[in-house]
């Protein structure tokens, strides 16, 4: 009988854990299929941990694993990925924001023989203003970089194992599941859901740890910011040859004035350019280092006992 894995990466959801589990346990006995939870809390400085061990210890099919610090949304779900042993994978939220009712379906999708089954949503659900602008703007600068449309895509998908497999062998530290699952091909299609309210707790995103995630990911998967700087530059010289043709202009036609203005303009915006392009250069400069040193993406130091492998660090599974 195949298994499925369901990888739930959780900061601070200790409200989550029990209803999540319960739900999800009811849900996939009810349909038949042979299942295992795999939560991460990453790093949560609430009870999660404490939560997801009594989970455990109420239901076997329940595994966890706790940061030793905030790692990032994107390592809990690698880490969930090496932990699971199913044939095939889903990764969710949580809060269940991801509608459990779309499984079945997903489920079906991949015994059909689809490997990548992709989340896409119909409507965002119900959330504040000020969410729903820096959410669209993160999609925006997401779907520009790397030729995607992030704004229906989601963490909500499942994984054939072959997928799964080739994900865990890229060396990349700073990684981006969702585009990388794009990015990785083999055979898709798409499920539609509808965003779900949160039962507990209110969402860890705010406006600027949404752009900081935007920036992160955009410069460990796309080189377009780099192209901007070329164009940035191009830009730059063609507004000096225009400026200089005027200056010249006006010499040679005894109309030449001091040109403070002219000058001064010119120094702010191709200084602003040079500023901006170096701190672009500099990000990348930064992601180039972060990689060089070869730490892992995460470490864990605690795990519920039905946990397969060795601990030293990081998780490495046994061979």
């Amino acid at each position: 009988m195949s298994l499925l894995s369901i990888v739930l990466p959780s900061y601070n959801e200790e409200q989550n854990i029990a209803h999540t589990t319960e739900v999800l346990s009811e849900l996939l006995e009810r349909e038949g299929i042979d299942y295992e939870l795999i939560f991460v809390s990453d790093g949560s400085t609430d009870g999660t941990f404490q939560e997801i061990l009594k989970a455990n210890k109420k239901n076997p099919r329940v595994k966890g694993a706790q940061f030793s610090r905030n790692f990032g949304k994107e390592a809990g779900i690698f880490a969930g990925l090496e932990m699971s042993l199913g044939d095939a994978v889903i990764v969710m939220d949580c809060d269940l924001q991801h509608p459990p009712s779309a499984i079945p379906e997903m489920w079906k999708k991949w015994q059909e023989g689809y490997e990548v089954v992709e989340g896409i949503k119909n409507d965002r659900g119900k959330e504040s203003l000020g969410y729903k602008v820096s959410a669209g703007l993160f999609y925006k600068i997401m779907s520009a970089l790397i030729k995607m449309d992030m704004n229906a895509s989601s963490d909500f998908k499942l994984l054939d194992r072959k997928v799964v497999n080739v994900l865990l062998t890229l060396p990349e530290r700073n990684t981006f599941f969702r585009a990388l699952s794009f990015w990785a091909g083999f055979d898709k299609t798409t499920v539609s859901y509808e965003v779900q309210e949160r039962q507990f707790g209110t969402s860890k995103w705010s406006f600027f740890s949404l752009m900081k995630y935007a920036v992160t990911n955009a410069t460990s998967f796309s080189t377009l910011p780099l192209q901007l700087v070329t164009m940035m530059g191009i830009v730059s010289i063609l507004f000096s040859v225009i400026l200089a043709v005027q200056t010249l202009v006006k010499y040679l036609s005894g109309t030449a004035v001091e040109g403070f203005t002219t000058v001064i303009l010119l120094v702010l915006i191709i200084g602003g350019f040079l500023m901006l392009s170096l701190g672009i250069i500099g990000h990348y400069i930064a992601r180039i280092y972060e990689e060089v040193k070869g730490r892992p993406k995460y470490i864990i130091s605690k795990v519920t006992d039905n946990v397969q492998g060795e601990i030293i660090g990081n998780w490495r599974k046994k061979q």
